[in-house]
């Protein structure tokens, strides 16, 4: 007997998407669909600052500040802005923050979703797709100054390796070969990996790369916040590899942010990239 609390939707064969099914019968619960009055709201909401991805053999790192800010104020200084979608996927959010997270969280119920459907897993660049959908749906807010722009990396099984993907506001993806990095001290991130990425990196020096290049940001970006030592706040990283996703340890990224403090105190501009 079915549960006399479901409706008809709930019962009739349709689509994998619960997007689309959350459009069709409660469209005021999707994030984009709340009017808002006419104007810029960027200063009202706290924004989330930097994320940084970079891929080693065999996965793929994502590391994010732990500051959001609002306006020349800071909103949160230990903010989660990386967070898993499923099993080999995570997100890290740029932007205005709580829509990022409302996003992120329909997102992982979307792929969940999916899966129960259809009785597979969503290819990796479906995935991509997929969170393209719901940014481009976020347009209208993003042109009154709630914009958000996450960055996506998977662990793809049939390739067997790391991937990243990057958005504009519009949902438009690019997918980035080695590394990439958005938000407001993206600019200062992209420049130290430049120097740092190798292709031979193994897991823990990529990790320590990608806190390098938070590191360089927070010395030249106001809005990202770089490790806290006197509240021992740290860089949440995750880590994808073919066993899934796995944050590491709080004590863990303590050590490797210690160790690239402690290295800042001789070099205060960081290492020195080799020339070959």
């Amino acid at each position: 007997m079915s549960d006399p609390r479901l409706g008809p939707a709930f019962l009739r064969p349709g689509s994998s998407s619960f997007v689309d099914f959350l459009a069709e019968e409660a469209p005021d619960l999707l994030p984009h669909r709340r009017a808002l009055p006419e104007g810029s709201y960027a200063e009202l909401a706290p924004h989330g600052t930097t994320i940084v991805a970079a891929t080693f053999p065999g996965g793929v790192v994502m590391a994010g500040d732990r500051r959001a800010t609002m306006g020349n104020v800071i909103a949160q200084r230990d903010i989660q802005k990386v967070f898993p979608t499923d099993e080999y996927s995570c997100v890290g959010i740029a932007g205005t923050a709580g829509i990022a997270v409302e996003m992120t969280r329909l997102f992982q119920v979307e792929l969940e979703h999916y899966e129960k459907i259809e009785g597979a897993v969503l290819s990796t660049d479906g995935k991509a797709n997929r969170l393209a959908t719901l940014i481009r749906g976020n347009l209208g807010m993003a042109m009154q100054g709630l914009a958000v722009v996450p960055l996506f990396a998977a662990f793809d099984l049939d390739a067997g390796i790391g991937r990243i993907f990057a958005f504009d506001v519009t949902g438009n993806r690019n997918e980035e070969r080695a590394f990439h990095s958005v938000g407001s001290g993206s600019t200062f991130a992209r420049g130290a990996l430049k120097k740092l990425h190798r292709d031979d990196l193994d897991e823990r020096g990529c990790v320590t790369a990608v806190v390098q290049a938070l590191y360089d940001a927070a010395d030249d970006d106001t809005a990202t916040g770089g490790p806290d030592l006197a509240r021992r706040i740290f860089p949440l990283v995750g880590v994808i590899t073919a066993d899934g996703y796995r944050e590491l340890p709080e004590d863990e990224v303590a050590s490797v942010a210690d160790a690239v403090i402690a290295a800042r105190m001789h070099r205060p501009d960081g290492p020195v990239a080799p020339l070959s």
